[in-house]
């Protein structure tokens, strides 16, 4: 029989290093655009002991951000919103996704403030309350970015038509749906991006007791 106290024994040591061992040697700017491509030159501490040898990898430089996935517990409802997207452009339903509103947090701004804004210039809607979820890292092996997701209570009614900002080239459909509805099109494979996953996940397991509390 397995001790099941041996699964965890190497739990109070993790994690095994930290940003002090790694050697950056070098990092330049290959491309500056809406985005930042960087090359870097680095080495790192090995398992075993010693040194890696020089490495070469390029990281994609992004703000952090936020996902929020607009909730109205009364009507049990989402809210979420349909746009073209360039990284799907080979996509071979569609280069339109539906997601969850989501933002980039600009200097100086905090999570919260930006899945605030961010719910009102893409949907046109008016947070009550902020349940922050998780913060993750999309893509660690090449790319910075952080995305810190939420989960809005808000009230549906009247919710639609489109939005977004004429100065960031924004055309943002807003679709009210029946949580039902929404988890058959996520089973379908229609809700196909990592924030429309984890948070739809999250509240598929919250959303009884969020109903629960009114």
């Amino acid at each position: 029989m397995t001790d099941n106290h041996d699964c965890g024994r190497d739990a109070d040591s993790l994690p095994s290093f930290s940003g002090a061992d790694v050697e950056l040697i070098e990092r330049r700017c290959l491309h500056q655009g809406f985005f930042r491509l960087d090359e870097v030159h680095l080495r790192h501490r090995l398992f075993e002991g010693g040194w890696s040898g020089e490495m070469v990898r390029e990281v994609h430089v992004r703000h952090d951000a936020v996902g929020v996935l607009l909730y109205d517990v009364e009507r049990d409802c989402v809210v979420l919103v349909e746009q073209i997207r360039a990284g799907a452009l080979d996509d071979p339903e569609s280069p339109w996704k539906l997601e969850i509103v989501a933002g980039l947090i600009e200097a100086g701004e905090s999570a919260a403030e930006v899945a605030r804004r961010e719910a009102m210039e893409e949907a046109g809607c008016e947070v009550c309350d902020l349940i922050e979820l998780h913060t993750y890292y999309p893509s660690p092996g090449a790319c910075s970015e952080r995305v810190t997701l939420f989960c809005a209570l808000v009230d549906c009614d009247g919710l639609g038509g489109v939005h977004g900002l004429d100065e960031e080239h924004e055309d943002i459909r807003v679709h009210v749906l029946p949580f039902k509805q929404a988890w058959e099109l996520l089973q379908a494979g229609r809700l196909d991006n990592a924030m429309c996953l984890i948070a739809f996940y999250w509240l598929a397991a919250e959303r009884a007791s969020l109903r629960a509390r009114g």
